[in-house]
């Protein structure tokens, strides 16, 4: 087994206007002071990171990967989540999703999504320069509209969907696989790998590509009324990357999963800070440490109640008392006893 790295943090609920969260410099000061190990950083954010260059320059690179370095901290993963949501998009979101990319590619979806798909391959090179192992995105979403089937969806529609998002998808696996980093898919509402089941429905599609990766998000789950827990169980090995991020569901008579319309203060199902929700993390840090989860454990702070200020300085305690080092020895060594195999079939009556 080995000890989960962390706490980290994710940065995009945090980058701003006013200092400290205005410069990548800054930013890593204020995390390292809070007990922050490590930072997830947001390529579409130019204060964070160049992301073209990060690709481009081995020397770039190397440079962020010491400024980040120089506070204590390391970098966990480069996160694409805006432009994977880009990799496909149902034509309903397209005016939505549009402010996502750069302005002369909007009202354009093949353009968009060329740049999006440029953006992953960008990304995949600027990991392997920064040596990081696992990469955050979303999937984007065609079938997503279509989630609940009335009128009845046409035989064949779902099949179609994933088909396309393979074919999308597949060049820019392969692409991460020659820069042997995993993509972490994370499972969420909104993307058409929402659950369990349109995941392996992807990973059938993608011929389960081994860079097919997941990001481990219990938030999503819990909100779906899924269990989280079992879900380390069937997915712990395609599990690269945690997002530690704390949600409550309190259905009532007149409110279930799909919020009805209301605002996130006012929902049955809410995201909070850690430790104020309902997510058993311990029993999550204790299955992910038994399946030897080589990765970090970072904060993604969303909640509709605290400030992100307070949520991030009581996220670096949270997780660090949740991390468990594992043990290098079995508990009951004092009573063992030297063994051979003449010894052991001596016990069994073989002799």
């Amino acid at each position: 087994m080995q000890t989960i790295k962390g706490p980290g943090i994710f940065l995009a609920q945090f980058m701003g206007n006013e200092a400290p969260f205005n410069s990548l410099s800054a930013i890593c000061e204020w995390a390292a002071g809070l007990g922050y190990k490590g930072i997830q950083i947001p390529t579409w954010d130019a204060r964070c990171i160049n992301l073209q260059l990060a690709a481009e320059s081995k020397t770039y690179a190397d440079e962020l990967k010491g400024l980040v370095n120089s506070y204590g901290l390391s970098i966990t993963e480069l996160s694409t989540h805006l432009q994977g949501q880009l990799i496909a998009v149902h034509p309903a979101y397209d005016a939505l999703f549009d402010g996502f990319a750069p302005a002369e590619v909007h009202g354009n979806s093949k353009a968009r999504t060329e740049w999006a798909a440029q953006q992953l391959r960008y990304a995949a090179k600027a990991s392997q320069n920064l040596g990081l192992s696992a990469h955050a995105t979303f999937s984007g979403a065609l079938a997503w509209p279509m989630l609940y089937p009335w009128p009845q969806r046409p035989a064949g529609l779902v099949e179609t969907a994933f088909t396309e998002m393979a074919n999308r998808w597949l060049p820019i696996l392969h692409y991460f696989d020659e820069c042997d980093v995993d993509v972490c898919y994370e499972i969420h509402p909104g993307e058409d790998l929402h659950d369990g089941v349109s995941y392996e429905m992807f990973l059938d599609a993608v011929e389960q590509h081994r860079r097919a990766c997941l990001l481990y998000d219990p938030s999503h789950l819990l909100l779906q009324c899924l269990d989280y827990l079992t879900y380390i169980d069937y997915y712990h090995e395609r599990i690269r990357a945690f997002h530690v991020k704390d949600a409550e569901f309190n259905p009532t008579g007149k409110q279930g999963v799909y919020g009805g319309f209301q605002n996130w203060i006012n929902r049955a199902g809410r995201f909070r800070s850690l430790g104020d929700g309902q997510v058993n993390f311990k029993a999550i840090f204790s299955k992910l440490a038994t399946y030897d989860y080589k990765g970090w454990a970072v904060l993604e702070w969303e909640c509709c109640i605290k400030s992100a200020e307070q949520g991030a300085k009581e996220g670096a305690p949270f997780i660090q008392n949740h991390i468990i080092p594992v043990t290098k020895k079995a508990f009951d060594d004092f009573a063992g006893t030297a063994a051979s195999e003449d010894f052991n079939r001596s016990i069994l009556g073989l002799k």
